[in-house]
């Protein structure tokens, strides 16, 4: 059946060939007919004829030429384009996210850029949707991501491209003298080559020769050449799952290439977020801590008048005035690490350092004011999601598929290459009239290759190389399985713990804050000296500080949390959601 299904093949070829000849002959016939009206002498006639044919190609080559120059760089990077997000598009799952920020920009990425100046509002106030949303647009590390994903879905374009129709058109022309004659040559051709996808190779050409001597008597010569041929395999290389291999590898490899895209982008706009509260938790730091300096001069003031009247000793205002001036340094301080995490954080969004922006504190009051909200997720429960739904694990799962079938495609190079072959090439009539085939004194082969399982040390190797890939890929795909489970249960530890540390830390401040109050009354009776009522205040700013930064520790590991288990999705503006299930 194999044999018949090839000779089927070589028959479809042929008559396929033969149709696209007649097409072009056709029309080059008609030329030549209307050449032929009107009362000339014959080598009137033929001259004429060949000045028309002449002038037939060089219009066909101005055209061609006309149409190559027309396809200009834009035209073929938009074509590129096209396709490319086409296949993104069609392979992007809505379990991925939403279909956002992922198209690449051919503009400049400098830091000194304008248009990325302009992202900031005019007030200066960047909010955490739009630090995420410039992040998205800007940040260097993210479009290296896009272009990535972009450069992967383009590589598939080509490997399509090897199972499509190729093309092919050429156009010589020369001109020779030598000391007995001189003439002018132009050959033409056109045709086709195409790998079918269970393994066969068809190639269909068309050429044209024409050739004039300008010496003596001045002969013409025209010819054409059709030329057909198909290889087809029937043992080794033989159907799709063996030919589209390669094919199949792309098309997966554009998929896995957009579920780490996706991946990186949760794991982006985490960071961005988590980033962005902790610049915010420095500048309440900074802001506690310059209420501490100032509460503490107000101190060091009230001694030195009751020092000037003697109701104080001097060494407490000594005292109070080295903790002032420790609570000033410690407020610097604050202030410059403030500064440089604000700096850092511009460059993530690859803003100039030097343009003067603030994150907005509305985002810390609003946390503030909500608290801690935990996730309402068992660890069973969680462990069960990530492995359902993390987008790296389900690209480690899928690399035991590809490499099952790396076995299968090394196991089909062991065995005996029998390919069928079959060509024909068939001239025209004559020396000018190159409109008509001589079917019957055409050049027509049939025939088989065989390469024989003699030497296949190379086969051999590969097939034994891909057995043991295959083994590796199962270890891997359990260890990354293992590791899903431990970043589930290593997050969910850590926001319980989060989650008790912030209930730890408000109940801290609390009582700092009840010290701080009942302190002016202490002083006024007596019962509190300047020691007490400093130790008062810096338990208060050690107590805020604390709870703040156990209140955005908490909101990153929940973050950490969603990310792990897989239920952290993009939304179009570039903020977060919890997927629902």
């Amino acid at each position: 059946m194999s044999k018949i299904g090839g000779i089927v093949r070589i028959s479809a070829g042929f008559i396929f060939s033969f149709v696209s000849y007649y097409s072009i002959m056709e029309y080059l016939r008609m030329n030549v007919f209307l050449c032929k009206w009107g009362l000339f002498r014959s080598r009137v006639l033929m001259f004429f004829k060949f000045r028309l044919f002449t002038l037939y190609m060089g219009l066909c080559m101005a055209a061609i030429f006309g149409i190559v120059g027309a396809c200009s760089t834009e035209h073929y990077k938009a074509d590129a384009d096209k396709e490319v997000y086409k296949i993104i598009d069609d392979k992007w799952k809505d379990n991925f996210g939403s279909k956002v920020n992922y198209t690449i920009s051919d503009l400049p990425a400098s830091p000194n850029d304008v248009r990325i100046e302009n992202a900031v509002p005019p007030s200066g106030i960047i909010t955490l949707a739009q630090a995420v949303a410039i992040a998205t647009a800007h940040n260097r590390p993210y479009q290296s991501q896009k272009e990535q994903l972009y450069l992967k879905a383009l590589d598939l374009t080509l490997v399509r491209y090897q199972f499509a129709k190729q093309w092919f058109g050429t156009f010589d022309t020369r001109y020779t003298r030598d000391s007995e004659d001189e003439k002018i040559e132009y050959d033409a051709g056109l045709g086709f080559d195409q790998l079918l996808a269970d393994g066969a190779i068809v190639s269909v050409g068309i050429a044209l020769d024409w050739a004039r001597f300008l010496t003596g008597d001045p002969q013409t010569s025209l010819g054409s050449v059709l030329t057909a041929s198909i290889m087809q395999p029937l043992l080794r290389g033989r159907g799709r799952k063996i030919v589209q291999e390669r094919l199949t590898q792309a098309e997966r490899d554009a998929l896995y290439q957009i579920r780490l895209f996706n991946r990186f982008r949760k794991t982006f706009v985490v960071s961005i977020i988590s980033d962005y509260y902790r610049v915010l938790q420095l500048r309440d730091v900074t802001i506690n801590a310059e209420n501490n300096w100032k509460r503490k001069e107000q101190l060091r003031k009230r001694l030195e008048m009751e020092a000037d009247e003697g109701q104080t000793a001097r060494f407490l205002v000594d005292q109070a005035e080295q903790s002032e001036l420790s609570a000033r340094d410690s407020w610097i301080r604050a202030m410059q690490s403030y500064e440089q995490q604000l700096d850092e954080f511009k460059i993530r969004l690859s803003l100039p350092t030097h343009v003067n922006v603030e994150l907005d504190d509305n985002e810390l009051k609003a946390l503030v004011d909500k608290g801690i909200i935990e996730p309402d997720y068992t660890l069973d429960a969680a462990t069960e999601t990530a492995l359902l739904w993390r987008l790296d694990l389900a690209n480690s799962r899928d690399g035991i598929d590809d490499a099952t079938r790396k076995v299968i495609v090394a196991a089909d190079g062991l065995g005996t290459q029998l390919d069928l072959i079959g060509s024909a090439g068939v001239d025209s009539t004559g020396k000018t009239d190159f409109t008509r085939l001589q079917f019957h004194k055409g050049t027509y082969s049939l025939g088989m290759q065989v390469d024989l399982p003699l030497d296949r040390k190379t086969e051999r190797n590969a097939y034994r190389e891909a057995l043991i890939i295959l083994e590796q890929q199962q270890r891997q795909f359990d260890n990354d399985r293992d590791n899903v489970e431990l970043d589930v249960r290593q997050a969910h530890r850590r926001l319980q713990q989060e989650a008790k540390s912030y209930g730890t830390q408000y109940a801290a401040l609390e009582l700092a804050q009840k010290r701080v109050d009942v302190s002016p009354l202490l002083w006024e009776a007596g019962r509190l000296n300047a020691r007490d009522f400093i130790e008062s205040q810096d338990a208060l700013l050690e107590a805020q500080n604390r709870v703040t930064a156990a209140l955005v520790a908490h909101l990153i590991a929940k973050l950490n949390f969603f990310q792990d288990v897989g239920v952290l999705q993009v939304r179009p503006d570039g903020m977060w959601e919890q997927r629902i299930q």
